[in-house]
């Protein structure tokens, strides 16, 4: 089961105890002829995930709605078909809005059981993708409010995903991902919901869409992974709202890594053509080189090497075409040398492992900030140790650790521990120093 954020962030909002609303649910039961006896504790059932019998649901939402003074529907209480990880919900962008401002203020408020939801498949895991890349479109995202949004209000947001997404590089996702889930329900939902006309609109759904992604990469690096599917699956709905194309491209991309994390590949080659068919001219060459060099990735595990090769050269043929300063803000992840990482990947599952490790060494050779280092010398020191060079491996993996100290990151701990464990097996004489230098960049508290 689930949290049901959605109901608790009503609860909250229409000032009641879980006991006084158990309370109330038994009179309206009593009104319609039903002999109920809830208490708290099946109030703290429901926001656990569970949903009652019968009538109850549609009586939760009769007593909230007499509290609030406005219509409550079971899917406003978590309780409706579109489930929790539906970006397109009855009520249009509005509904929207809230529900998603109920997971940010959940989430910062670190409720119980959020963090290890487990990610959607099937149905439920391409809908968001599909309701981006097809209509209807959003034709007006204007919104009154009583407090009016401003320019300066847009410069903070971008201000702030500049920031967050330079500390995730620096100290890892753990570190980073409380502060902009609190800067997400502290900040940017009160905006939301504030006053603005569609031009000014669009861009400030551009914002907080942008760093909503940043929340899902914290998540995602946090082994979170259901909590960082639905905060992509956000920013996709933001981006839609905002107009921008390659917003979401860049979207979908994240969802694309994820899912070769996940080990669905299918889903993988099928997200990144909707994201390069969709977006068409508003790639930019950063973005369709990642996407194709994700692809590769995804049919060399297939065991497709023809496609994966095909793609492995359009990556390449994108990534030459990238001009310093002409990318958006949010692809500055595609770095000299990541397509490198990306192809030497795939032709290392292809068991090419020469022409991999050429790309290894380059993209180690190229400039990277901290973490992005950690991943390519994992990389390479994994290759050399299959080319039976141990102790330039040890090496290898000694800088690689260096690197790592101070970082509060689950995805980097995993690729140190696997290169500790490789090295271990390897006999290398320098295998023990260099173990000693990943066991000290392991001891960072998570």
């Amino acid at each position: 089961m689930e949290p049901n954020v959605l109901l608790e962030s009503l609860i909250d909002e229409a000032g009641v105890s879980r006991a006084g609303l158990a309370g109330h649910i038994n009179l309206a039961g009593r009104a319609r002829g039903l002999a109920l006896r809830y208490e708290h504790t099946a109030v703290a059932r429901w926001l656990n995930g569970q949903r009652p019998r019968g009538q109850v649901p549609d009586l939760i939402c009769e007593v909230l709605a007499a509290r609030l003074h406005r219509p409550v529907t079971l899917d406003d209480i978590g309780m409706g078909t579109s489930g929790p990880h539906t970006a397109t919900r009855p009520g249009g962008l509005p509904g929207f809005v809230e529900h998603a401002t109920a997971l940010w203020r959940a989430d910062d408020q670190q409720r119980t059981g959020l963090v290890g939801t487990p990610a959607v498949t099937g149905t439920p895991a391409v809908m968001p993708v599909w309701d981006w890349e097809n209509p209807p479109e959003d034709t007006d995202v204007s919104r009154p409010g009583e407090r009016p949004v401003g320019a300066d209000d847009l410069e903070m947001l971008r201000a702030a995903r500049t920031h967050y997404e330079q500390m995730y590089r620096k100290a890892g996702g753990l570190a980073t991902r409380s502060r902009v889930v609190g800067f997400l329900n502290a900040e940017a939902a009160p905006l939301l919901r504030g006053g603005y006309d569609d031009a000014l609109g669009r861009r400030l759904h551009r914002a907080v869409g942008a760093l909503a992604a940043v929340a899902g990469i914290c998540a995602y690096d946090s082994d979170a992974q259901g909590l960082a599917q639905r905060y992509f699956h956000q920013a996709l709905r933001l981006a839609k709202a905002s107009g921008d194309r390659g917003l979401g491209s860049y979207v979908i991309a994240l969802l694309v890594n994820q899912s070769l994390f996940l080990a669905d590949y299918r889903r993988s080659v099928a997200f990144a053509e909707a994201a390069l068919r969709a977006a068409g001219p508003h790639v930019t060459p950063a973005l369709a080189a990642d996407l194709h060099a994700m692809q590769a990735k995804a049919y060399a595990r297939l065991g497709d090497p023809g496609s994966a090769l095909e793609r492995i050269h359009r990556a390449e043929a994108e990534a030459a075409r990238i001009l310093p300063g002409r990318e958006p803000e949010e692809t500055g992840y595609v770095q000299p040398g990541l397509v490198d990482v990306q192809v030497a990947e795939a032709l290392l599952d292809l068991g090419d492992l020469g022409a991999a490790r050429e790309h290894a060494a380059a993209a180690v050779r190229s400039p990277a900030h901290d973490r992005g280092r950690v991943h390519r010398l994992a990389l390479l020191a994994h290759l050399e140790l299959l080319q039976g060079e141990a102790d330039k491996a040890a090496r290898t993996a000694c800088e690689m650790a260096e690197y790592a100290r101070g970082m509060e990151s689950r995805r980097l701990r995993e690729r140190l521990r696997a290169v500790r464990e490789r090295l271990a097996a390897s006999g290398s004489a320098d295998a023990g120093a260099a173990a000693g230098v990943i066991d000290g960049a392991l001891r960072v508290p998570l």
